[in-house]
């Protein structure tokens, strides 16, 4: 399973992974944004699609069943970017907003800051590749691949 964008000026990126930090990126306050777990089921047919939280708001068997995946618990960013190497960094996308995600975000073949209403951190916006407004968004860039391509063309 892989996704491959042909993005002018910079080449041909094949994704196989898209790692998710769940609290402030897919939910707020511990809660999924509606839509999230339909676009994640249809991502999850072209990518492996891993889930990380520090389990924030304690109700991981909550999220775990409103997702639809297992959710990974990694408390620090240095965690995250082990987690993204071990992936082979070069085929994942990584989606974040917080400053534990920013290592994630520098390391990931592409990374993408979510803004939603938790905010996001300056240093995981500039460890970015793409900002986007939503969860929906974000998922939305690797369902629909040419915004990939018009937003990071050269």
């Amino acid at each position: 399973m892989a996704i491959k964008v042909d993005i002018p000026q910079r080449g041909i990126i094949e994704l196989q992974h898209a790692v998710f930090d769940i609290n402030g990126t897919l939910a707020i306050d511990g809660i999924v944004y509606p839509e999230v777990a339909e676009r994640l089921q249809d991502l999850a047919e072209q990518l492996t699609v891993h889930l990380l939280t520090a389990g924030t708001h304690g109700n991981l068997p909550e999220l775990e069943k409103a997702l639809g995946f297992p959710l990974h618990v990694i408390h620090r960013g240095d965690e995250k970017v082990r987690y993204v190497q071990q992936l082979g960094s070069d085929h994942v996308i990584a989606f974040g907003n917080g400053i534990n995600d920013t290592g994630m975000l520098r390391l990931a073949m592409l990374g993408i800051a979510v803004l939603t209403t938790e905010g996001v951190a300056i240093r995981a916006l500039q460890a970015a590749d793409v900002l986007v407004y939503s969860p929906i968004d974000a998922i939305d860039l690797l369902l629909k691949p040419k915004r990939l391509i018009a937003t990071l063309r050269g």
